[in-house]
């Protein structure tokens, strides 16, 4: 017997005696889907089965120890930041925290200046010696003001005008989508600041921490409930006619979903290089962006974001590219249009959740997504019912 058709009676078997379904089958292990199985499972005590394509739980955010003995996160960092206490308390149920403030330097013109552009940035770059009034004055007169933002580049020539946007953003951004600043939606570069003063944090949300034993423990912790069956290894139209369920979550890509009917979603994709380095640290903050040398996006080292002491490091180069895994939804107005059809779909397919990134095709952060599925869990409890006990009255299971 093959390892998945074993992985089907062990979730066959697994249902209830004399029961017919899983109340839940959730499609990916990521944030999402993992968010609502456990609240799923611990508040309503439903049955839940969550499968994965990939080998392991977790998602983009999944993190392992290489070969060498370094924790890494294989899809690239992934730094925890939120504003949301009541995310902060529900994740803190199954992991403490490492408090941690990510830092990123940018190499331009032969120096490693703060990024995102603040006072020192601009002093180091220039050779000045400015007050935080004075760089705001240096800002307006640089600034290209613009009556309308529409694009990304507008946004960032009206803040600090063409020069700095050249130095910075440009061409990061023509590497990182493969289109000019330009092209592309405002929001992409809207959600960098710039400050006038020496804060030269990434992020300035309120909690900022990491897992303490990374994001797969915690994850495990979040999943250890006997209501939970994992498959991963598994493609859910494997067995989504094999293991009967009531209610479907999807996590998945909402083009996939549907067998691309109206066309494919574009995002783009990164390819990941992880090098050992034989070292106890290769670079002086967890992150450096290069905008406008090579072909990567930056460079992270783990061991800043993690703790970890060890004699050698660990790091990642992010090379953006077309094709691959989809991680970043490309924001511009006819792609918006292209989903607005997928979503339509989505609203008339009875029995069928669909949640997260990739199933509403949005950029989220983390917090955002543990968010949005705890808003969804609210939404199913109101409508699948509050008790302990499967519902009855659920609808009968779906081939979908």
């Amino acid at each position: 017997m093959d390892k998945i058709s074993q992985d089907l009676e062990r979730a066959a078997a697994a249902t209830a005696p004399g029961s017919a379904a899983f109340d839940y089958l959730i499609v990916g292990a990521g944030f999402a889907g993992s968010v609502l199985a456990e609240r799923l499972a611990n508040e309503l005590g439903k049955r839940v089965l969550i499968v994965d394509k990939r080998p392991h739980i977790g998602g983009n955010a999944y993190d392992r120890y290489d070969d060498h003995g370094v924790l890494i996160h294989p899809y690239g960092p992934h730094i925890f930041h939120t504003n949301s206490e009541d995310i902060f308390d529900y994740l803190s149920k199954f992991t403490q925290w490492r408090p941690y403030q990510h830092r990123v330097l940018a190499s331009v013109d032969g120096q490693l200046v703060p990024m995102p552009i603040n006072l020192d940035t601009i002093n180091k770059l220039y050779g000045l010696n400015l007050t935080s009034f004075e760089v705001e004055k240096f800002f307006e007169s640089v600034a290209e003001k613009k009556d309308e933002i529409k694009t990304s580049e507008d946004v960032v020539v009206n803040k600090v005008g063409r020069e700095l946007y050249n130095k910075f953003f440009r061409g990061y951004t023509r590497k990182q989508w493969g289109l000019d600043p330009s092209e592309l939606d405002a929001s992409v570069t809207a959600r960098v600041p710039t400050r006038t003063n020496r804060d030269d944090r990434y992020f300035a949300d309120k909690f900022q921490a990491m897992p303490l034993h990374g994001y797969t423990r915690m994850f495990e912790k979040m999943l250890a409930h006997p209501n939970i069956k994992i498959m991963v290894n598994t493609d859910y139209r494997e067995i989504v006619d094999v293991i009967p369920f009531r209610h479907m979550i999807y996590t998945g890509p909402v083009d996939a979903f549907f067998d691309l009917k109206y066309g494919k979603l574009p995002y783009r994709s990164l390819r990941f290089e992880h090098v050992n380095v034989p070292r106890e640290q290769f670079q002086a903050v967890g992150t450096v962006n290069y905008p406008n040398d090579y072909g990567y996006t930056r460079i992270s080292e783990f061991k800043h974001i993690t703790g970890q002491e060890h004699a050698s490091t660990s790091v990642v180069y992010e090379y953006p590219c077309a094709e691959g895994d989809p991680y970043y939804p490309v924001p511009r107005p006819e792609n918006a249009e292209l989903y607005r059809k997928y979503e339509a779909e989505a609203e008339n397919t009875p029995n069928v959740t669909f949640v997260g990134r990739l199933a509403t095709y949005k950029y989220y952060n983390m917090d955002q997504v543990v968010g949005q599925a705890l808003s969804t869990f609210r939404k199913l409890e109101a409508a699948h019912g509050v008790s302990r006990r499967t519902d009855a009255a659920l609808a009968a299971p779906v081939a979908a």
